[in-house]
């Protein structure tokens, strides 16, 4: 006598046949989430070499973010059949789209470097005042080449630059260091001094300049 084989319960054909949203779901978030972080750190990838890395790095992003936002928009026409689950993915990227249009991300960055890094850079600055952290570089005769072993303060190598001004040393830790000797970083200036007053800014002035606290500018040429 042949065995029969039991047929599923009509719940499992049903939970069998019903579609699933989740490589959706997982795909949207993973892109969505390169594309937030690659936004909120790039201006301290743009140092050189890394610049380089990102005019490709970027593009790319930027298109594999559109065909997933595209891609998640032709998602909704499953919600009939499948449910709201197939909207997730949509939602996902449309809140990608409005962080990068109205949240302050690299602000946000920006403001998380300048206090993480704070303290280092105050002991820095005392050594430069002291006279202990000369200029040390050849072709450069303000820069300061602080090296692997000194806490990593500046882009660009652990480079610092100073001003030895009538007033007191102005001294600026990199965020950035970029071509066309383009830079954005932070300037601690004497105390009472104008931040404007910074040697590399004697030909143009500061195309940014925002006060993060006393005696503390970002600046960017």
């Amino acid at each position: 006598m042949a065995e029969t084989t039991p047929e599923p319960a009509p719940e499992m054909k049903a939970a069998a046949a019903r579609p699933s949203v989740r490589a959706g779901l997982v795909a949207a978030a993973m892109i969505c989430a390169g594309t937030l972080l690659l936004a909120t750190f790039e201006l301290s990838m743009a140092d050189w070499p890394s610049g380089f890395v990102l005019l490709g790095i970027l593009p790319l992003t930027a298109l594999l973010f559109f065909g997933c936002c595209i891609w998640t928009a032709t998602l909704l026409f499953r919600i009939q059949k499948g449910g709201a689950k197939f909207a997730v993915p949509f939602l996902i990227c449309a809140a990608t789209l409005a962080l990068l249009v109205y949240a302050p991300l690299q602000k946000v960055a920006l403001q998380r470097n300048f206090y993480w890094h704070r303290a280092d850079r105050e002991r820095i600055v005392a050594r430069v005042e002291a006279g202990e952290l000369k200029p040390n570089v050849d072709y450069n005769k303000s820069m300061i080449a602080l090296g692997d072993k000194e806490p990593s303060v500046s882009a660009g190598g652990n480079d610092i630059v100073v001003d030895q001004a009538d007033g007191g040393t102005y001294v600026l830790f990199l965020t950035s260091r970029g071509l066309k000797h383009y830079f954005t970083g932070f300037l601690r200036v004497p105390p009472g001094s104008d931040p404007k007053d910074f040697f590399e800014f004697d030909d143009k002035p500061p195309s940014q300049l925002v006060r993060y606290d006393t005696d503390w500018y970002f600046v960017a040429n």
